[in-house]
């Protein structure tokens, strides 16, 4: 199923509908994510193939959005996600700090994320970088070819300082 950006909006009455796990995998398939769910192995990736069950059976465990087009105006649907442990952004032309301010600022990611990698986003810079310091938890942290991180000692230096568990691997021109 291909959408435009246009089409991908937030639907509050979805996620009550369905629960926000089905509703997050719903906008991140459609945006040409992948999702895992807990207790599985399996990468979805075909919106229609999506799981149904009872509200709550399918829980996210892990987003891949190589080459999605995930954007700010979809971050809503981050909110309720409860058990989301690793994120992957990869080639996201849309993702810019903004977006990771506001993924940082989400109270149940910040419990629960564990592993996060940006990798080739062209839009972010250190400041959204530095905004990863909200997530609490975080344990390992991957960035790779970002040219708008401008002081890479800096920017790991603050997030080091601020999550002193952090493991933080660089692959930066």
């Amino acid at each position: 199923v291909a959408f435009t950006t246009a089409e991908i909006f937030f639907d509050y009455e979805r996620i009550k509908a369905v629960g926000p796990d089905r509703a997050a995998a719903e906008w991140l398939l459609r945006c040409g994510a992948k999702v895992r769910f807990r207790g599985f192995d399996r990468w979805q990736h075909d919106y229609n193939g999506l799981p149904t069950g009872p509200l709550g059976r399918y829980q996210i465990q892990a987003i891949d959005a190589t080459e999605a087009c995930i954007m700010y105006r979809g971050f809503d649907y981050l909110n309720g996600l409860e058990h989301v442990e690793e994120i992957k952004l990869n080639k996201c032309i849309y993702i810019e700090d903004a977006c990771l301010e506001r993924l940082s600022q989400t109270e149940n990611l910040q419990a629960s994320l564990r592993t996060m990698s940006v990798i080739s986003c062209g839009n972010v810079t250190d400041k959204g970088i530095i905004a990863f310091h909200h997530l609490r938890n975080l344990e390992y942290l991957f960035l790779s070819d970002l040219p708008g991180i401008k002081d890479k000692e800096k920017t790991t230096d603050r997030l080091q300082t601020a999550l002193p568990k952090l493991t933080i691997e660089l692959d930066l021109a």
